[in-house]
Order: structure tokens, then C-alpha cells, then sequence
């Protein structure tokens, strides 16, 4: 989609001039603030803690092996009074009826949601760009759009004093032209403003003051109908995902709560040595679960419940949500769309009207005070056009963020996108330190990590 115009005088000017080679364009700005936005990079930390929750779920299926030195003073009276002793200890779930592996599956897919999140967060980063680019630009509009009228205004009021002095026009008219300058520099003064707090928004979104800004040269694909994007939404938008697999994995806290009544069966072994040289060695079973503790088993079950009834519930609000965000989108298009073909409309006349009212005053058919308002009308005709021609570009983008379709990926960007799973793969089986090739692949992620 992406309806395109043609801009006419001082529109054509405004929003698609030629510019300087040293400007910048929207995928300049959205490569830079993907490269340096430290909410993606917060975001991506979160997941890798995320990942070791993976890794530490995992360890309860691993053997623990343990050790244990002591020295141990006695009165002297009774004989030698230090001894001492050292033990190696191994303990190995063998069976608890799944729970430890729940508690993995879960945070699998907690993983997942986690991942989901930091798609969320990149289209988030992504649209506030578009947003903070074309703030800019509105604001560069909209200053020049004053600049010109000033110097309109200006020249309105040599001519009125000019004739002034030769008795054409009254002192009144002369104040009524200073007057509309005095506003028209105030006017100017506060787009002055506007302009400088939309390039502190651009800095706090991209990382960095913006150049001369281009206007994009087309617009990405989005669906055709507003129905086509929902039924993507409803598969795609992060936020869905991240609240289904958060589904997903509080269903799996119930069912792991709910089987701590149950035994665990472990396998046990002990070797001990002492300072005499006497050794000792075991082997053995062990099955173990609760008996009575005061009701706690009960009460995690039915909170872990009532957690995931909530997280069911989320899910039917965020569905709502994401159509209404791609209803949102939409609307805002067909409005955008409207107004540009309105206001090109209410230019073309307003700039034949102040033609026409600028002959007739000539002709003493019309005042000083008519001319200047004709002139006023037009300023907010073309301050019209130039917000509806940026709310247009924004709602196309405001559609793939609702869709989730806002990444640096489908937006085909030049950086290195960034692989969610490289950290999870090296650390899913719980590496320790001492596992040589697991750890090393992990140094390497580590420091593909650091480079970024």
C-alpha cells in the first residue's frame, strides 16, 4: 500500500527537495539506533539470564558430586587429640514422577516468551525512530512554513507603510500589519523550539543529533485490507507470542506443583578416609516425599494456578489489544489519505484566494486586514498538508509494528541481526568450567556478544 502525490509550490519545496550528499535517510537512522539502542541491548541481557534458567533447570537431572575435609580437636587426656578426614559425596535423581523436567519445559518456554519480548522491544526501538525522524521533519516544515511567512509578512508591511505615507491606507492598517508580524515571529520563534526539542527526541532514540533529514523515497509493502492484517497479527505480533508461551509455561508450573506429594527416588554413594588410613565406602537408594508441611504443597499448587488463569487472561486482553493497534493503524492511513487530498484542495484555492484578494486590494475592493487573514489561511493550509503527508508515512510504519513485522530483519537493514538462540545453544546442557568444549563455544559467544 502507500498511496503516492504529487506536491505542488511551496510543498514541493518543504517535504521533497534535493538535499546535500551529506544527508541522511530513515534506514540510516533506523540502522543507528538498532546498533546502539541500550533498550535492545538491556532486552538481549534479559534473555541470556532467561537462557540460564534453561541450563539451571537442567542440572536437576545431573549427578552432584561434592566433598568434604574436616579437622576435628579432642581433649589431649584421652589421646590423640587431632584427627582428620576427607569424603567424596555423589547423589543422582532418579525418578520424581517428571517434575524436574517440567520445571525444564517451562523454562523453555519462558525462553521463548523472553524472545518474543525482545522482538517486541525491537519494534518498539524501530517505530520510535520513524517517529522521531519525522517529528524532525514536521518540525523542519513547519519552520520553514514560518520563516517564509515572516518574510511574506514583512514585505506586506513595507508596502502598507509606503502607502501610508502617500495616504492610500489608514494608520490602523499599518498596526493591523504590524501586529500579524509581531505574531508571525512568535509563531516562528515557537516552531524554533518545536524543531529543537524533535532533534533532542531524535537523540534520545537514534543515539545522535539527526543531519539533514531525506524524504523517503517509497514505503514498505503492508497488507491491503485492514482484515489481512489482523489475521497476521493474531500470529505474528511478539506480544501475542510472548503472552501464548507465558501460557504455556505457567500450565507447566501446575502440573509441577501439584506432584511435590510425590516420592523422589535418588542414588547415593560416599567414599570417606581417614588419618589412620581407615577407609570406608557406600552405595544406595534413596526415597524420600513429604508427609505433612503445614499445608505449603497445597497452597503453592493453587497459586500456581490461580498464575496461570491470570496469564489466560492476558491472552484474550492482548488479542484485543493487537486488533485494536492494527484498527488504530488503519484508521490513521484513511484519515492521512483524506487529509492530503483535502489540503491539497484547500491549498490550491487558499492560494488562489490570496492572489485574487491581493489584485482587489490594489483596486481598494478589499482591506489590509482581508489580505492578511487570506495569507493566514493559507500558512494553516500548508501547515495541514505537511502533518498529513508525515501522519501518512507514520501509519504505514504504525501497521507493521502492529503486525510485528517493525525489524531490523523484514525491514531488510545492513547490520548484523542479531541470533536469539547462539547464547541458549551454548548453555542448554549447563556447561561448567571444567567441560572443555562447551566452555570454550560459550567464550566464544561471549565475546561475539561483547563485540556487538
Amino acid at each position: 500500500m502507500g498511496l503516492k502525490y504529487k506536491a505542488t509550490g511551496v510543498l514541493a519545496a518543504l517535504l521533497l527537495s534535493a538535499v546535500p550528499a551529506a544527508s541522511e535517510t530513515l534506514t540510516d537512522a533506523l540502522v543507528t539506533a538498532y546498533k546502539s539502542s541500550g533498550l535492545i541491548a538491556q532486552n538481549r541481557a534479559v534473555l541470556r539470564a532467561a537462557d540460564e534458567d534453561v541450563a539451571q533447570a537442567v542440572t536437576a537431572l545431573r549427578p552432584v558430586l561434592s566433598y568434604a575435609a574436616a579437622a576435628n580437636y579432642t581433649d589431649p587426656t584421652v589421646g590423640d587429640n587431632v584427627s582428620l578426614s576427607l569424603s567424596l559425596n555423589a547423589s543422582m535423581l532418579l525418578y520424581d514422577f517428571g517434575r524436574s523436567q517440567f520445571g525444564i519445559d517451562a523454562a523453555k518456554e519462558q525462553v521463548l516468551a523472553t524472545r518474543a519480548a525482545l522482538v517486541d522491544v525491537e519494534n518498539t526501538v524501530l517505530f520510535n525512530t520513524v517517529q522521531s525522524y519525522f517529528g524532525v521533519r514536521r518540525a523542519e516544515s513547519f519552520v520553514s512554513l514560518r520563516q517564509n511567512n515572516v518574510r511574506l509578512l514583512t514585505e506586506q508591511l513595507r508596502a502598507t507603510r509606503d502607502r501610508f505615507e502617500v495616504g492610500e491606507v489608514t494608520r490602523t492598517d499599518v498596526s493591523l500589519a504590524e501586529a500579524r508580524l509581531a505574531a508571525a515571529r512568535s509563531g516562528l520563534a515557537a516552531e524554533q523550539g518545536g524543531l529543537e526539542r524533535a532533534k533532542e527526541q531524535f537523540k534520545a532514540v537514534v543515539g545522535r543529533y539527526p543531519g539533514r533529514l531525506l524524504a523517503p523515497s517509497r514505503l514498505p509493502t503492508i497488507p491491503r485490507t485492514e482484515n489481512d492484517a489482523r489475521a497476521i497479527a493474531r500470529q505474528q505480533n511478539p506480544q501475542v507470542l510472548q503472552v501464548q508461551h507465558q501460557v504455556k509455561a505457567a500450565e507447566l508450573f501446575v502440573v509441577q506443583a501439584a506432584r511435590a506429594n510425590y516420592p523422589t527416588l535418588d542414588a547415593t554413594g560416599r567414599v570417606s578416609i581417614d588419618d589412620d588410613g581407615d577407609d570406608s565406602s557406600s552405595i544406595g537408594l534413596q526415597l524420600s516425599g513429604p508427609i505433612y508441611n503445614g499445608g505449603s504443597i497445597a497452597s503453592a499448587t493453587r497459586k500456581a494456578q490461580a498464575q496461570r488463569d491470570q496469564t489466560r487472561a492476558n491472552l484474550y486482553s492482548t488479542g484485543l489489544l493487537v486488533d485494536q493497534q492494527v484498527g488504530n493503524a488503519y484508521a490513521n492511513l484513511a484519515v492521512a489519505i483524506a487529509s492530503i487530498d483535502a489540503s491539497d484542495r484547500q491549498v490550491r484555492a487558499a492560494q488562489l484566494a490570496l492572489a485574487g484578494v491581493r489584485e482587489e486590494l490594489q483596486l481598494g475592493a478589499r482591506t489590509t486586514l482581508e489580505v492578511l487573514d487570506q495569507e493566514q489561511e493559507l500558512l494553516d493550509a500548508q501547515t495541514d498538508r505537511v502533518s498529513a503527508e508525515v501522519d501518512r508515512v507514520i501509519a504505514v510504519y504504525e501497521v507493521l509494528d502492529s503486525m510485528g513485522y517493525l525489524t531490523a530483519e523484514r525491514l531488510g537493514l545492513n547490520v548484523p541481526i542479531y541470533d536469539p538462540a547462539a547464547y541458549y545453544n551454548a548453555v542448554k546442557d549447563a556447561p561448567g568450567h571444567l567441560v572443555s568444549p562447551q566452555g570454550k563455544k560459550l567464550d566464544r559467544v561471549l565475546r561475539a556478544i561483547g563485540k556487538e
